[in-house]
């Protein structure tokens, strides 16, 4: 139940903020949103306190950032990284440290970084881009339940299934081909592709972030979402499937 409502309340105000919101409040939320996940994403890789400030900082700024000033920012940052993480009294955890802060930046604030750019191409593009997995997550819930038998991956993720997988993708599928091509210019083809890349991406998203916490022995990346465990749990998937999206929009030219 507290799932459901939990959803009930964020799903109605995700929508607004990406369809009809003001830029500079649906940039806040972006931001808080991303803040959020980096903050749970550095108490599973044990960053320092003020790695992980600076960490916010410098995300912050790749959000904001355009064109040659995000280069640079994107160039910077893991040099950054490895002048704080000398401080360190082991040295043997520099180049690591290092590598877990640099990868934290890009795996979270670049993938929010292509929510901003999805939104200008087409509002209906970011919403997709969040919904596909959501609806995803929902099919291999249920399908998976019902008619799970095979293990998809034991070691990372003992309850998942490929049964699941598959009633994930085909669920995304009715959203990607009976109400996409109603928001934004493309035929049916075209939308199965990116439908199937953006919920594949998607999955293996989640199974990332549970690789990331297992290893760490953590059950969930924090509590501030009843019945979904951290902000990184409930988006997860996005961080993959976003970025995917915005790659085969970008590389392919369609859907604009």
């Amino acid at each position: 139940m507290k799932r459901v409502l939990t959803a009930a309340v964020l799903a109605p105000t995700v929508l607004y903020l990406v369809l009809g919101g003001p830029y500079w409040a649906f940039f806040l939320a972006v931001a808080v949103v991303a803040a959020l996940c980096y903050f749970e994403y550095c108490g599973i890789a044990g960053i320092p306190r003020e790695e992980m400030i600076a960490g916010l900082l410098a995300g912050t700024a790749v959000l904001y950032s355009t064109g040659q000033t995000l280069l640079l920012l994107l160039i910077l940052l893991p040099l950054l990284a490895m002048a704080l993480a000398m401080r360190m009294r082991d040295l043997a955890s520099v180049l690591p440290d290092t590598a877990a802060q640099t990868f934290g930046l890009l795996y979270i604030y670049g993938a929010w970084k292509t929510a901003l750019l999805l939104r200008p191409i087409n509002p209906y593009w970011l919403a997709f881009g969040l919904l596909v997995n959501w609806i995803g997550d929902t099919g291999a819930y249920y399908v998976g339940r019902n008619f799970g038998r095979h293990k998809l991956a034991p070691i990372v993720s003992p309850g998942k299934t490929w049964e699941g997988a598959a009633g994930s993708v085909a669920a995304s599928l009715l959203l990607g081909l009976f109400v996409l091509p109603r928001f934004v210019p493309i035929d049916l083809p075209h939308a199965a592709i990116i439908t199937i890349a953006a919920n594949v991406a998607g999955q293996l998203g989640d199974l990332a972030e549970s690789a990331i916490k297992r290893g760490a022995g953590v059950k969930d990346s924090g509590n501030l979402l009843p019945g979904h465990g951290g902000m990184l749990d409930r988006v997860d998937s996005s961080l993959f499937s976003l970025p995917v999206l915005y790659g085969v929009l970008y590389f392919c030219r369609i859907g604009s």
